[in-house]
């Protein structure tokens, strides 16, 4: 798939055509993986994270920290521009959710607790990513 610059999904039945349950789920409905269930969490490969539902290109893996103990892949910086921070009041609390800039799919949220110099931890579902590496070959 690479629909970062062509045609998107115009309707919900089209995206349920293009995701599987647990990427609709999260990208479309707004849901979270359960923790520590994510493929992505201790992976060390470099490359770049892309969005599983348009593949914009997201993270590089040189922003990827040892976030384990999160549940959920964590991240300090994001490609410049591929996403947008919306004020999330879900479940009672306030958040920083982060969202695919190009097809506007959930990814997950960040936080001001990151533990380098940029002091952010984007803490993302992996269902919500596909990953390929320095070759451009795609992990899933």
């Amino acid at each position: 798939m690479s629909d970062a610059e062509g045609d998107l999904p115009q309707s919900d039945a089209e995206w349920r055509e293009r995701l599987d349950d647990e990427e609709y789920r999260v990208l479309r409905e707004r849901g979270t993986e359960a923790k520590f269930t994510g493929e992505f969490i201790g992976k060390d490969d470099d490359g770049v994270y892309r969005c599983a539902g348009c593949d914009a290109a997201l993270f590089d893996s040189e922003t990827k920290f040892d976030g384990e103990g999160s549940g959920w892949p964590s991240f300090d910086d994001a490609i410049e521009g591929s996403v947008e921070r919306r004020k999330d009041t879900s479940h009672g609390m306030v958040r920083t959710e982060v969202v695919c800039a190009n097809c506007g799919g959930h990814l997950g949220h960040v936080f001001q607790d990151g533990p380098t110099e940029t002091g952010e931890r984007y803490c993302i579902n992996s269902c919500a990513l596909d990953f390929a590496d320095e070759d451009g070959d795609a992990d899933r």
